[in-house]
């Protein structure tokens, strides 16, 4: 008679909108997940965690595992950081704290190169990866999430110490194999820097256009103007990605623009941002695709001034 199968023990760093799905999801398939949690702690302790997704119908995790510290968290296989890009820095110290010596840190989260910053920082025989999440979710309220779409998950592998193709993939797979676990589509991508570009595609006009017109993805979508301003902004994306070695899969821009056709209507991440007079993301999701694209003797300029634009919006905000 075989064993039972070992489960992993599954840490989510930053408990947001990202961070409470995905995690409520992997304890509703059974894996045994913690969450870290700063502000919501007292929320989440006493309320659990709560999911109203159209796609799954409501999920409540309560009581939920949840820490005010990393130091009070069981040494986790996985750890799922689903916090900003604008705190990796900070955010290292739990990250070592929560993960056991070999464990896979899988950095749920937009932008370029948003890995190479928090790298330095990690003991070297930590798996670094990125997740790209093509889902529509935002937080509610303290421990509450709603999930309007979507939801799945694209994993690469950035570093550490799988040195070869093989044993990257295997993990990179393991990954996928934990989120398809949980019903939820995921992917392993061979290169996770192509990926990344990838997700900009979308990234890049939605989530500046909804700061910058006041509009979620249905206003954006039905309108002649900035219709087009989208599809100019992804294809310049597009350009930016070829100019760094990265050919896109044929139709990728036309497949992102009438797949958010059929989205429900979607306020992205950076407007709720903006709207919370939070820090936007625009060091990951623009400053570094455009210095990316400019050191290899390609401009952007509709992206460098949606760039602009918003970096002014940002600094007057806060």
């Amino acid at each position: 008679m075989m064993g039972a199968v070992h489960k992993p023990v599954v840490g989510i760093i930053g408990t947001g909108a990202i961070g409470g799905f995905y995690g409520v999801m992997l304890a509703h398939a059974g894996f045994d997940v913690h969450f870290l949690l700063r502000s919501e702690f007292s929320a989440v302790a006493e309320r659990g965690l709560q999911v109203n997704s159209a796609v799954h119908g409501p999920l409540v995790l309560n009581p939920a595992q949840a820490y005010r510290g990393a130091a009070d968290m069981p040494k986790c296989d996985w750890l799922l950081v689903g916090a900003k890009t604008t705190s990796n820095v900070d955010l290292a110290p739990a990250i070592i704290e929560a993960a056991k010596p070999d464990a896979k840190v899988l950095l749920l989260q937009n932008g370029l190169d948003v890995e190479d910053s928090l790298r330095p920082l990690l003991p070297d025989s930590l798996h670094l990866l990125g997740g790209l999440c093509l889902v529509c979710v935002h937080r509610e309220g303290p421990g509450v999430v709603t999930h309007q779409a979507l939801g799945a998950v694209n994993i690469g592998y950035h570093s550490g110490p799988a040195i070869d193709e093989m044993a990257r993939m295997a993990i990179v797979e393991e990954g996928a194999g934990l989120f398809r676990t949980a019903g939820i589509d995921s992917q392993a991508m061979p290169n996770l820097h192509q990926a990344r570009w990838q997700k900009l595609v979308w990234n890049i006009p939605y989530n500046g256009l909804s700061v910058l017109l006041g509009a979620g993805t249905r206003a954006l979508m039905a309108d002649a103007d900035s219709r087009a301003l989208i599809q100019a902004l992804m294809a310049e994306v597009v350009r930016g990605a070829k100019a760094c070695g990265h050919d896109m899969p044929p139709g990728y821009a036309d497949y992102l623009f009438s797949m958010t056709e059929k989205m429900p209507d979607y306020w992205p991440s950076m407007y709720h941002d903006f709207l919370h007079k939070r820090p936007m993301e625009l060091e990951a999701i623009y400053a570094r695709p455009l210095a990316a694209a400019q050191a290899a003797g390609c401009e952007l300029p509709r992206i460098e001034l949606l760039y602009r634009t918003l970096g002014f919006i940002d600094r007057r905000d806060l």
